[in-house]
């Protein structure tokens, strides 16, 4: 689709980019395990429910347009689908560099799975992983990071990656699509949890892979089929229905993410705010350069694990709960996950609350008791 068009355009357009007369507006949801055979015996597009699925197709369509992609592959989780990729690339005897300040799951995995089977594995910081991607085979990188939310440069790693004829791996979930597209900077894949923005209710998991590079695809579409994390037909058709509305309920998160940080940044009870559209954040000059929102996570350190729960309990709108991306305002202290971080450090996930609400009653629930 022309990129002239807005988010909120691109969003409800990708779900059903062909107008057929006759055919449903709304896409359809197609729950099938098992289909009617040929009786030549040829091959079949759909013949079990663990190969293919009709509603997928129309979602991976969906997806590859947002990301700028040649094709996706949707699995039923993030993490499903950043093993998947990470199994078609590396092998025994590759070297392959994760996030230390990432998604904390995804270097257990790599601890746990990877490196027993003969793969190097080196958690590098985002300050630190350009210099680690020069010995590499494959980087995983995400940006922004989770929780602290440092932005990489993804074009200066790309260049690098692709000195040396590495793989990299961009894992978009805190951006979106509707923030920032990897592929157009640079980088061979990208990966996603879509239990978040993109499908914003709280109420399924999802991942995808996205590429331009079709034997990349191919060989995780055959992990997929192999180890069977897929994504369930009802799962995929409400991911589709969702993202019909994603860039309006995005464009909210990220207005209410840019006020509430320069809220917060300016409050005596807080320590230290970091959110990459504020122009003071270390962050912001990269991001300035390949985002285009800077996405509806905020990272606040507080004085210590009482405050975080204090600022809780005394809000009439936050609710406490991990993940992010959801219509609810969410806060979560991610020293309880075991995060390398202070104990009143926490990540709050804006929701699409009206803006003057949230600020309001966000100041309310950080006073003093009396």
């Amino acid at each position: 689709m022309s990129s002239r068009y807005g988010d909120s355009t691109r969003s409800l357009n990708a779900i059903d980019n062909q107008a057929i007369s006759g055919q449903p507006v709304a896409p359809q949801a197609v729950l099938a395990a098992t289909y009617h055979l040929s009786g030549d015996e040829s091959g079949a597009l759909d013949s079990y429910g663990r190969s293919s699925n009709p509603t997928w197709r129309q979602l991976e369509s969906a997806l590859a347009e947002l990301e700028g992609a040649a094709g996706a592959r949707v699995f039923g989780s993030g993490m499903a689908a950043i093993s998947a990729v990470l199994r078609a690339l590396v092998t025994s005897g590759s070297t392959v560099v994760v996030p230390a300040d990432g998604y904390y799951q995804v270097r257990r995995y790599a601890r746990e799975d990877l490196a027993p089977g003969g793969v190097t594995v080196v958690e590098a910081s985002s300050a630190r992983i350009y210099d680690a991607a020069a010995h590499a085979d494959v980087v995983l990188a995400e940006t922004p990071t989770n929780p602290a939310l440092d932005v990489i440069d993804l074009h200066k790693l790309a260049t690098i990656c692709r000195d040396r004829n590495a793989r990299l791996i961009v894992d978009n979930t805190a951006a979106t699509p509707l923030g920032q597209q990897p592929l157009s900077l640079g980088a061979d894949a990208v990966v996603a949890s879509a239990t978040k923005a993109l499908s914003g209710h709280g109420d399924l998991l999802a991942g995808y892979v996205a590429s331009n590079q079709p034997e990349l695809l191919a060989v995780v579409e055959r992990h997929r089929l192999l180890a069977g994390a897929i994504l369930g037909g009802f799962e995929a058709w409400l991911l589709l229905r969702s993202m019909a509305t994603a860039g309006l309920r995005f464009e909210r998160q990220c207005q209410n993410a840019r006020a509430v940080a320069s809220m917060l940044a300016r409050h005596p009870a807080v320590r230290s705010v970091r959110y990459p559209g504020l122009a003071e954040d270390p962050a912001h000059p990269v991001a300035m350069a390949q985002m285009r929102r800077f996405g509806a996570l905020v990272s606040v350190e507080l004085s210590d694990a009482a405050a975080v729960q204090a600022l809780v309990e005394r809000s009439e709108l936050l609710i406490a709960s991990t993940s992010f991306g959801g219509l609810h305002t969410s806060v979560d202290r991610r020293a309880r996950w075991g995060d390398p971080v202070a104990d009143g450090f926490a990540r709050v996930s804006l929701g699409i609350e009206d803006t003057d609400d949230l600020l309001a009653d966000i100041e309310r629930a950080l006073m003093p008791s009396r």
